[in-house]
């Protein structure tokens, strides 16, 4: 076969730019339809031939191959990520780099991973980088990512004086009474308000545990004043910020689209509402609990400063906004796996029976220290939060080039990847708390797994909490890192959820107070999958079949 000279394949390249250009000038309108028609697929081919044809840096983690530059793999990994993780450490190992949306983001999968990105230096993997323009709009300025992280440390310290044990102990109380008072008064709970131990009524989950979630927290962490003032109008000014918290608000932080500034002015509307309640409170209205307002307002920085009334506002919106998802879609599928298990319902009923059952047959309130030593429901929270963790993606920015440990991952035994500045790296403990290599029948919601002094959960929740390990004090007090478990359902290192035993405290109250009163069935086969865009669930409910009157507080 001859080829073709380079003067011929000039002249070919001539004649053809001739015609596109005789095209052009002749049929313009047709063309221009043209090319709106092609230049999408025309994108995508030069997309794909660049990732099959152009040499890779092999210093660099393995890119996930996709189809739609830009796009990349958001659409895949946005409807289950989990199993978009799953496929791409099948194909690419530990680390791997993927597209989302114009980004490129490295993630490092299973315990490894986790340590290398949650216990990384603030140095080198920013969080504030990575979600600031996200949470400043709906929190407000110069707090939490709108800091500099030793200044968020400190701000995590404030707040950790407000969850102390002896506030703790007067909160169980506080959430028994809110959700004795819902559950008399929501219209959901009619059949139980009947007393009619014959009929079944109907409650959507989430529903129900979005409204106890934010009464119950603003009842004890909030305080007097905010729970008196949740009414419609409050309702409206959560909603419209928490209208801000979405991948969109994420990916694009500043539309000018309607919702952004129903947020803006959501914010505003909502910081003046507790600067109001902080003067009030400094004009000498002193009738309030030592709540976190009571809390923030004795702290001082380290250089002397006390916080001003607009960074407590602005913290206590964040304390409300921040715990109010989490707590509330770990309440939901608490329920709805309860529903779905009688077996396991019946024991943590029993549970309490044998612990708070008096001698006429009621059930008297828990403590703090009650609910620290109930196994049963201890095990339920634990298993709701490994199979259902609160958050599956936790993001960084990188601000300098940093290798990868080569016992995570490295294309040779004598060289390493560098994931590059301007990345984003991602961990993913959600993963880890289901991946069949660590544990046996991870998809299964089973809680008799954490009663096993020997098994794969209590090894996980030894290295979580890491009791007798060092401990690392990153400015709001001593704590364990827990970067290397596979169980890190409140995160790890120096981003770890300070409000965990608050979490804990809250679910489990919650949860028990509801068993006490009502039994929780679901029909048959509809038990809800994750759905990462939005989750409808509902459980029908009966109260206790046996002496159920006497089991009524």
């Amino acid at each position: 076969m001859s080829h073709q000279s380079p003067v011929a394949v000039t002249g070919y390249m001539s004649a053809f730019l001739d015609y596109v250009l005789n095209y052009v000038v002749t049929s313009p309108g047709r063309a221009i339809l043209l090319a709106l028609l092609y230049t999408p697929i025309a994108a995508i081919v030069l997309n794909v031939l660049r990732q099959l044809v152009v040499p890779r840096d092999p210093s660099l983690p393995p890119d996930v191959f996709h189809w739609i530059p830009i796009v990349g793999s958001a659409i895949e990994y946005g409807n289950d990520p989990l199993k978009f993780f799953f496929k791409c450490r099948d194909k690419y190992g530990d680390v791997f780099t993927f597209v989302l949306l114009g980004r490129k983001v490295t993630v490092a999968l299973g315990a490894k991973g986790n340590n290398f990105i949650l216990g990384g230096k603030s140095t080198a993997f920013s969080a504030e980088d990575a979600y600031t323009h996200l949470t400043t709009p709906v929190f407000g300025k110069d707090v939490v990512y709108d800091v500099p992280n030793e200044v968020f440390m400190e701000q995590k310290k404030f707040v950790k004086v407000g969850l102390s044990t002896e506030n703790f102990r007067s909160y169980v109380g506080m959430i028994e009474d809110e959700v004795d008072e819902f559950m008399r008064n929501d219209p959901s709970f009619l059949i139980y308000q009947m007393n009619d131990i014959n009929e079944w009524g109907r409650f959507d989950a989430a529903t129900a545990m979005s409204e106890i979630t934010i009464l119950t927290a603003s009842r004890t962490l909030q305080g007097k004043e905010v729970r008196s003032n949740l009414d419609k109008s409050f309702s409206e000014l959560y909603n419209a910020l928490d209208g801000g918290f979405t991948p969109l608000n994420f990916m694009f932080p500043n539309l000018p689209l309607d919702s952004y500034r129903r947020r803006d002015e959501a914010h505003k509307k909502m910081s003046e509402f507790y600067v109001n309640i902080i003067r009030k409170r400094k004009e000498g209205n002193n009738d309030h609990e030592h709540d976190m307002i009571a809390a923030l307002r004795d702290q001082t920085y380290r250089n002397g400063r006390p916080l001003p009334d607009h960074e407590i506002a602005h913290i206590m919106i964040a304390l409300l906004m921040a715990g109010q998802h989490t707590s509330s879609a770990s309440g939901s599928w608490t329920l709805l796996h309860l529903a779905a298990d009688p077996a396991v319902q019946e024991a943590l009923y029993q549970e309490q029976v044998k612990n708070f059952r008096t001698p006429d047959g009621k059930l008297r309130s828990m403590t703090y220290e009650d609910i620290r030593d109930l196994p049963v429901l201890d095990s339920v929270i634990r298993e709701t939060l490994r199979i259902h963790p609160p958050i599956h993606s936790i993001m960084r920015k990188v601000r300098s080039d940093v290798p990868v440990p080569t016992t995570l991952s490295a294309p040779s035994k004598d060289s390493t990847y560098v994931v590059p500045k301007g990345y984003f790296v991602l961990a993913s403990p959600a993963v880890s708390q289901m991946d069949p290599r660590v544990w046996l029948n991870p998809g299964k919601w089973d809680p008799s797994r954490w009663s096993d002094p020997e098994g794969e959960a209590a090894r996980a929740y030894d290295t979580y909490q890491d009791e007798n390990g060092e401990k690392i004090d990153y400015g709001f007090g001593a704590v364990s890192k827990g970067t290397e478990s596979p169980y890190q359902p409140f995160g790890a290192g120096r981003h770890r959820c300070i409000g965990e035993q608050f979490a804990y405290l809250q679910l489990g109250a919650v949860i028990t107070t509801i068993i006490r009163r009502v039994e929780l069935r679901l029909e048959a086969d509809t038990f809800p999958a994750n759905n990462y865009h939005l989750t409808l669930m509902s459980a029908d409910y009966d109260h206790h079949a046996e002496e159920a009157s006497q089991y009524l507080l």
